[in-house]
């Protein structure tokens, strides 16, 4: 198991933490140093905040751990491929890495259906790695909503 795949099951582990709380199961880690920083997963309803995603929950406390509001150095691991409000926050925070589980054909900001952690319009590019356990990833997200629909 590489390494990406072996922090991407830690990611999955908050998306099943998600799944449980009845939230879209998407979770997220940051490692700074290969070691991990911060973790979440999705609090829309639980906030009831349409900005709760895992990834901007994960940078908030990357940047309360680090004590800056940049995180270069950092690599964020995340099951689903970033929204654009979660694209624009990678950007704005700096992060050098993404990897992410599934590819959204919906919404995907990392290259599925927008590019916008490689714009050459903004002024950070983020390196950007799709794919990653991405059946696992899949797997959970259709099993919650099969469940909503049941």
């Amino acid at each position: 198991m590489s390494e990406h795949e072996r922090f991407m099951k830690y990611a999955l582990k908050e998306a099943e933490k998600g799944f449980d709380a009845g939230e879209m199961p998407v979770g997220c880690i940051i490692t700074f140093n290969n070691t991990i920083i911060a973790k979440s997963h999705n609090n829309v309803e639980t906030l009831r905040d349409a900005t709760a995603h895992a990834e901007i929950l994960a940078i908030t406390s990357a940047s309360e751990y680090l004590n800056s509001k940049y995180l270069p150095g950092c690599t964020m691991y995340v099951t689903l491929e970033p929204c654009p409000m979660c694209a624009g926050a990678l950007v704005n925070s700096k992060i050098d890495n993404l990897y992410f589980g599934a590819y959204d054909s919906k919404s995907g900001a990392c290259g599925s259906v927008f590019q916008i952690t490689n714009s050459k319009n903004l002024n950070h590019k983020v390196n950007v790695y799709g794919g990653i356990l991405d059946t696992e990833s899949i797997s959970l997200i259709n099993s919650f909503f099969l469940d909503k629909r049941n």
